[in-house]
Parts: C-alpha cells; sequence; structure tokens
C-alpha cells in the first residue's frame, strides 16, 4: 500500500514539473501586442519642411506607426504646396504654419477640425560680420537696414509658411523688396539656409531648422524674440464629404496621435538631448487666443 501511494504521489509530482515547464515555456510576450491593422493602412501627410528637416517626423512617425498600425506616407513640402494637396484632396491630413493661409482652406470646406500642435519661432539669421548691423534690432529695423545696405537676402520664395511669413514683414516694414541683393531660392528651408551660407547673406527661418543645421552653417541669429515671429503649427483633416477618396479613419488617427500626451512629450522633448532646448513647444488644446492672436 505504502509503495502505490508513493508511485501515485510519485506520478503526481512529475506531471504538476511538466505542466509547470509547459507554462513556463507558453509564458505571454510582456511586449506591447501588435495593433490590430487597420482598413486602409496608408495616411498621406502633406507638411511643412520645418517638420521633415529638423527631424521631429522621425521620432513622431515611427511611434505613431508602432501604435496604430497605420503607415505614413510624408510630404514635406512648403506650406502653400501642403494646403494646395488639401484643396484638392490629394493629402488626408495637413501639419502646417500658415494660420492666415489656412484658414481659407477650412473656409472652402476642402479641410477640417483645424487645432494647435505646438510652436516655435521664426528667426533672422546672418553672416558673423552683420554689414548691414541688424544684430539685436527689431525683425522691422533689420529688414530696413538690410534694404538699405542691399545686403544679400534669400527669400524661401516658395509660398511657404516662412515665406508668408517674410513676405508679410517685408509690408509691415513698408518695403517692397527688389534687386539683386534680394534672391529667391525657391527650396525648402533647408537648402535655403545653405545657400545663405554660401552666399554669405540673410534669411528668415524657423529656429527648429536652424539648430538642426547649425553644425554646417555659418550663419549667426541676428533677430530673435520679436512677437511679430511667432511660428504656429495646426494640425487638420481634409474633409472626407468633398473628397471621398480621403482616407480620414487614418487622417483623425495621426491628429489624435500628436494632441494626445504620448504625442505632446515627443514634441515637448524634442532636441532637448542632443541641442539642450526643445525644438518646439507642446500647444494640443490651445488657440490662437492664447497668444494674444
Amino acid at each position: 500500500m505504502h509503495n502505490k501511494n508513493t508511485s501515485v504521489f510519485a506520478v503526481l509530482f512529475i506531471c504538476l514539473m511538466l505542466v509547470g515547464l509547459a507554462g513556463c515555456g507558453t509564458k505571454p510576450d510582456k511586449a506591447s501586442p501588435e495593433p490590430a491593422k487597420p482598413q486602409v493602412q496608408d495616411v498621406i501627410l502633406a507638411t511643412t519642411t520645418s517638420t521633415q528637416d529638423s527631424g521631429l517626423l522621425d521620432v513622431l512617425i515611427p511611434a505613431f506607426e508602432k501604435k496604430t498600425g497605420y503607415k505614413v506616407k510624408t510630404i514635406a513640402v512648403g506650406t502653400g504646396q501642403a494646403l494646395a494637396m488639401g484643396e484638392k484632396g490629394e493629402a488626408d491630413v495637413l501639419l502646417v504654419h500658415a494660420p492666415d493661409a489656412e484658414k481659407k482652406v477650412v473656409a472652402s470646406g476642402a479641410a477640417m477640425n483645424r487645432l494647435m500642435v505646438m510652436h516655435n519661432d521664426f528667426i533672422l539669421v546672418g553672416p558673423a560680420d552683420d554689414a548691414a548691423h541688424t544684430k539685436g534690432q527689431t525683425v522691422t529695423a533689420a529688414l530696413t537696414a538690410i534694404a538699405k545696405a542691399q545686403a544679400p537676402f534669400i527669400s524661401r520664395g516658395d509660398k511657404s509658411g516662412t515665406h508668408q511669413m517674410e513676405q508679410k514683414l517685408w509690408k509691415q516694414a513698408g518695403i517692397a523688396p527688389t534687386g539683386n541683393w534680394y534672391q529667391e531660392a525657391g527650396a525648402g528651408m533647408g537648402q535655403t539656409l545653405a545657400i545663405a551660407n554660401e552666399k554669405k547673406g540673410y534669411t528668415l527661418t524657423d529656429r527648429a531648422t536652424y539648430l538642426a543645421q547649425k553644425k554646417n552653417l555659418a550663419l549667426d541669429i541676428m533677430v530673435e524674440g520679436d512677437p511679430k515671429l511667432l511660428n504656429l503649427y495646426h494640425v487638420m483633416e481634409v474633409n472626407p464629404e468633398k473628397f471621398a477618396k480621403a482616407n480620414h479613419a487614418g487622417a483623425k488617427a495621426f491628429s489624435a496621435f500628436i494632441l494626445s500626451s504620448e504625442g505632446q512629450d515627443i514634441i515637448g522633448n524634442f532636441g532637448k538631448d542632443k541641442y539642450g532646448q526643445a525644438l518646439f513647444f507642446a500647444d494640443a488644446g490651445k488657440t490662437e487666443k492664447d497668444f494674444g492672436l
């Protein structure tokens, strides 16, 4: 009897050990499960070159794709071109920085749900010798000095948000820039900075792209901190009622992500490790009224 019981207990013990080992072998992975694939995976993002040239999208988009299962096709052009793509239904979602032009696109019915995402600022940069004596002046005074000295000024010339801001600033200064000293690059921000660097000229740039490219430039900041140089970014979805082919679910998901606490943390911390300062300030929930506009 004793031997029989011993045998039974031995068998039970072995079975329990086997079950335990099997359990260890099938222990669930602690990694986050793969998100369910959306019905339409591809999301076309039309955005300004500054979000691309600064490197922000290189961090933001992979995080969005990993979390949602969407795949983003980024088209980084000037804001004017990005908005035009939205007006033609050639994109799903827009991330841009030309408030006056953005409002017109929303008013036309081509885009919807325009919300503030972040801001940084524009700066006027130029060669270290500062031949036009612009350093530390207001942006109006600096542009007036550049025009008077006919110092080289390189404009984006591409109807981008930066170009639109530059034109607005010249107008506020009462100047219509013409002549050999004023040159239009017809290029993105990174390339425009490279041209200004080569020609030892001045240009208007967003701070993020300047900091990202600074190691390759011999251009210094001449004007910063002027309230006129505020640079606001908004996200908006292309209207599916006007453009049936628009991936509205994907656009909404992208907008929701960059306005979420996770997306805003990525934006608000981007650049701190590399440049010692944030390249953008997160603004979800704010409006232009919060900036006195």
